[in-house]
C-alpha cells in the first residue's frame, strides 16, 4: 500500500510541476533556471551525505552514481544559464 501512496505523490508532483513550469513567461526562464541550480546544489550535497553514510557496496555504487549525476546536473545548469545570459548582452559590450 505504501508503494501506491508514493506513486500517487510522485504523479501529483509531476503534474503540478508541469503545470507550474508551463505557465512561466519566457522572460522569467533565466532567473528560474538560476534558482533551480541552487536546488541542484542542495541535491548534490544530500547525495554526498548519503554516500558518506553508505555501508554496503550497492549503497556506495548508487551513491557514487547519484553524486556524478547531481554534479553533472548542477554544472550543466550553470553552463546553460551562462549561455542564456550571453544572449541578453548588447553588441557594444562584446568588443
Amino acid at each position: 500500500m505504501e508503494g501506491f501512496v508514493a506513486l500517487y505523490i510522485f504523479m501529483l508532483a509531476a503534474f503540478t510541476g508541469y503545470e507550474v513550469i508551463s505557465k512561466v513567461p519566457t522572460i522569467l526562464h533565466t532567473p528560474l533556471m538560476s534558482g533551480s541550480n541552487f536546488v541542484h546544489g542542495i541535491v548534490l550535497v544530500g547525495a554526498m551525505v548519503a554516500l558518506g553514510h553508505a555501508t554496503t557496496v550497492a549503497e556506495q555504487v548508487i551513491g557514487f552514481i547519484a553524486v556524478l549525476l547531481g554534479a553533472g546536473n548542477a554544472v550543466g545548469g550553470y553552463v546553460v544559464t551562462e549561455r542564456m545570459l550571453e544572449m541578453f548582452k548588447s553588441s557594444r559590450e562584446e568588443g
